[in-house]
């Protein structure tokens, strides 16, 4: 009983996402903004060719309309040949932290340090997102980042 409730909510917030996205979308191709920087998860990075990190079994129920939704996002954005946009997708690990200034920039896949840990501090994410507005480097692309 338990999973069907689960189920049914699952849908209906990632429906729920979905829609919104594609309506921010829609804002932003009608307001004619030229370049967006889109914030997305983890979720949809790969920790091997053709495996997500969504697709972990282990992964929270909890947490996968979110994951689903900016995996969607991602690919309503893929579809706009008008807009230009960049994705940033987190390490699996976004807490507060120290900035250090020192890290990894990767694209599609999860990237994850020497003790296999994928982590980045809320303070140098923040720092990669401001380098990207200030000097676009990942245009119509996803990238992410991490220690």
């Amino acid at each position: 009983m338990q999973l069907s409730v689960l189920s049914i909510l699952d849908g209906r917030i990632q429906t729920f996402m979905m829609t919104r996205s594609r309506a921010i979308i829609a804002a932003i191709i009608n307001a004619r903004i030229k370049h967006v920087l889109w914030v997305g998860g983890a979720g949809g990075l790969e920790v091997k060719p053709g495996v997500r990190v969504i697709d972990n079994p282990d992964m929270p129920i909890w947490v996968r309309p979110g994951s689903l939704a900016t995996i969607n996002a991602l690919e309503q954005l893929q579809k706009e040949p008008e807009l230009e946009w960049s994705y940033l997708s987190p390490s699996a690990e976004l807490k507060p932290g120290q900035r250090t200034g020192k890290f990894r920039l990767g694209s599609d896949q999860l990237l994850v340090d020497a003790t296999g840990q994928s982590k980045i501090s809320v303070q140098d994410y923040a720092v990669a997102m401001i380098d990207e507005l200030e000097r676009p480097a990942h245009i119509r692309r996803r990238f992410t980042v991490g220690y």
